[in-house]
C-alpha cells in the first residue's frame, strides 16, 4: 500500500476529516485553509508522541488514536480556545491495515468528541511516532496564559488528579489489577477528556492557566516563574479519586503531585469568581493560593512546608521519572 492510498483509505475518508465549520479547505491540497471570525486569534500547539517514551511500544491502536489527539487538544483547553482542526504526521514501521483501521477509529472518535477536524498531515516509514498540531480560535485578548497570576489569587484545578499515573503500572504490565477501579484508571490514561468547556468558562476570569501534563508541582512551577510569584499547594486539598486511592494506596498523593498525564486544567482565580465557576463547573477544587515570593511550596495540614518526593517529568533533566 502506497502513502497516498494509505491516506485516502484511513484518514481522508474518516468522519473527522469531513467538512466542518471553520475549515474552508481540508485534506487534498498543499495546505488547509481555516476560516476565523472577525476579532478572533488562531491558537496553535504541536505535540510529538514517541513509542516507548510517551506510550508503550506495542499499544492498542484504537486507544492510542484517542489518547494522542486528547493530549494535543488539551493545550487548546488550557488557552481557552474553541477547537477548529488538526494535522497528523505519523511515522509507521509498516502499513498494517488492521492497526491503521483501529488507530483511525480511535482518532476520529476523539476528534468528534473535541470538535476537531482532520485537515492534513504526512506519513513516512520508521519507528512509530506521532506529531499532532491542533488549531483553535479565541477572541482577541482573551486567551488564557501562564503569566497573569496575582498574589491573593486562588490556585484551582478542574478535577481529580493522579489517575493516569496510578494507571501507568497497569499499562506497562508492572502490576496486575482487575475490576471497576482498575478499568476507571485505565480509561483516564487512554482516553483523557480535554477540559475544553472549562477553558472557555475561564476566559475573563482566570488570571493564569495551563494543563497538567508533567505533574502538578512541575506545571505549577511554570505559572510561578511566568507570573513572578509563589504558589502554595495544600496537600490535604488535593482531589483524589476513590479508584486511585484503592489502587495506589499511600502513593496516591505522589501520583497527584508528580505523576503527570492528568490533562486537567490548573489555574489561578480571583476569589470573587469562585462561586460562579463552581456552579458552572462543580469539579473545580481550590488547592492553594498565589503569594508573593518565588517557586512552588507544598504545605501540610498545619501549614508547614514539606518536601515532595519528586517534582515531575522532564525530557532531558535528571529529575524526570
Amino acid at each position: 500500500m502506497g502513502e497516498f492510498e494509505l491516506i485516502r483509505r484511513f484518514f481522508a475518508a474518516a468522519p473527522c476529516a469531513q467538512a466542518t465549520e471553520g475549515v474552508a479547505l481540508g485534506i487534498g491540497d498543499d495546505c488547509a485553509l481555516l476560516q476565523l471570525p472577525a476579532g478572533e486569534q488562531l491558537a496553535v500547539s504541536t505535540d510529538t508522541l514517541v513509542a516507548g517514551v510517551h506510550f508503550p511500544a506495542s499499544p492498542d491502536p484504537f486507544l492510542l488514536g484517542q489518547r494522542a489527539l486528547a493530549v494535543a487538544a488539551s493545550d487548546l483547553a488550557a488557552m481557552g480556545a474553541t477547537p477548529l482542526g488538526f494535522t497528523l504526521a505519523i511515522t509507521l514501521p509498516q502499513a498494517d491495515e488492521a492497526w491503521l483501521q483501529g488507530f483511525a477509529r480511535g482518532l476520529s472518535q476523539m476528534a468528534q468528541n473535541c470538535g476537531l477536524a482532520l485537515v492534513g498531515g504526512d506519513t513516512t516509514r520508521g519507528p512509530l511516532s506521532l506529531t499532532l498540531t491542533v488549531f483553535g480560535r479565541v477572541p482577541a485578548g482573551q486567551a488564557l496564559v501562564r503569566s497573569g497570576a496575582r498574589a491573593g489569587d486562588l490556585l484551582c484545578v478542574g478535577g481529580e488528579l493522579g489517575d493516569a499515573a496510578g494507571a501507568l503500572p497497569l499499562v506497562l504490565g508492572q502490576r496486575q489489577a482487575q475490576g471497576e477501579q482498575a478499568d476507571y484508571l485505565l480509561r483516564r490514561y487512554w482516553a483523557p477528556q480535554p477540559q475544553l468547556a472549562l477553558g472557555r468558562l475561564l476566559r475573563g476570569k482566570a488570571t493564569a492557566a495551563l494543563d497538567i501534563s508533567d505533574g502538578l508541582l512541575a506545571d505549577c512551577g511554570h505559572i510561578a516563574v511566568a507570573s513572578g510569584l509563589a504558589l502554595h499547594i495544600e496537600l490535604e486539598q488535593l482531589p483524589l479519586s476513590s479508584a486511585l486511592q484503592a489502587i495506589a494506596g499511600t502513593a496516591a498523593r505522589d501520583c497527584a503531585l508528580a505523576g503527570g498525564d492528568d490533562y486537567v486544567l490548573a489555574f489561578t482565580l480571583p476569589p470573587e469568581h469562585l462561586a460562579a465557576l463552581q456552579a458552572a463547573w462543580p469539579a473545580t477544587v481550590v488547592i492553594g493560593r498565589a503569594m508573593a515570593g518565588t517557586g512552588v511550596e507544598l504545605l501540610d495540614a498545619s501549614g508547614a512546608v514539606i518536601q515532595p518526593p519528586r517534582a515531575g517529568y522532564q525530557h532531558f533533566g535528571s529529575s524526570g521519572d
